[in-house]
């Protein structure tokens, strides 16, 4: 096992840390560090697999062992902000107070990803063909994964543009992060956990995101403590960094300057 996470700093102020979502890595991003890097010190980290990470991997898999190889990447006070699959990490760090946080903005993800009879979600057929196109092609693997993050949105085309453009400048991710990753989409279920979270939390979605529905987001609510703050982007889908970048960002220092002195 290498413990060679990659992380970057830039910026000054207050700490937020970002975590990329599955088959991608910290270059997704660009766009939003162009807007809001005056504003704070940014810390960006790859997941154990991806990216600049892409040769740090653990022995298994899993939401434990990915956080653990993060903690030390982040800083004390810090508020964590996660993307779909980065959203399940960085709630797992929240959850277990691995280190002091400030808050937690969790964008486009949810406790469980996969439905079942009493909970919205993705289909588990959906993620076990991914899981059975890995086996051929990553880069068509993750263009039909791409295109199905910016369903709905009316910039759909270019969403899916500029999340690849801003991936292919960075190595690519091990086979077995991949697989791994998958499978935490496919097991992880927090629900029973958030009720415990005393830090500030932000959920962000869009609202034509077909991973996380919007029939999820009330259910996903009521698992959080009143305090919790929810910011849906109408003409966004799972990627509302991307489709709404100018909302999304002032959202964001919104949410840091509520809660930071």
């Amino acid at each position: 096992m290498s413990s060679s996470v990659f992380s970057c700093r830039q910026g000054s102020g207050h700490d937020l840390v970002l975590l990329h979502g599955w088959g991608v890595n910290s270059g997704v991003w660009s766009s939003l560090i162009e807007l809001i890097s005056t504003d704070f010190r940014i810390t960006c980290i790859d997941l154990p697999g991806f990216g600049g990470s892409s040769d740090c991997l653990p022995e298994q898999y899993n939401l434990a062992s990915v956080s653990d190889l993060i903690v030390p990447h982040i800083p004390s006070n810090s508020v964590i902000l996660g993307w779909s699959l980065g959203g399940l990490v960085a709630s797992h760090i929240a959850i277990n107070a691995k280190v002091p946080l400030r808050g937690l903005i969790n964008v486009a993800s949810s406790p469980k990803f996969v439905a079942t009879d009493n909970w919205p979600g993705i289909s588990s057929q959906v993620l076990q063909m991914f899981t059975q196109q890995l086996n051929g092609d990553f880069t068509k693997t993750l263009d039909r994964f791409l295109a199905i993050q910016a369903m709905g949105s009316d910039s759909a085309r270019q969403d899916v543009k500029a999340l690849k453009k801003s991936i292919v400048q960075h190595p690519q991710p091990a086979t077995e992060a991949l697989y791994g990753g998958l499978n935490i989409l496919q097991t992880a279920d927090l629900r029973a956990d958030l009720a415990q979270l005393t830090l500030p939390v932000l959920n962000c979605y869009g609202k034509l995101d077909s991973l996380v529905p919007q029939k999820a987001h009330l259910p996903i609510t009521q698992l959080y403590p009143p305090t919790h703050q929810t910011e849906v982007f109408a003409k966004a889908s799972h990627a509302p960094f991307i489709s709404a970048q100018q909302d999304f960002a002032k959202r964001v220092v919104k949410f840091m300057h509520s809660i930071t002195p």
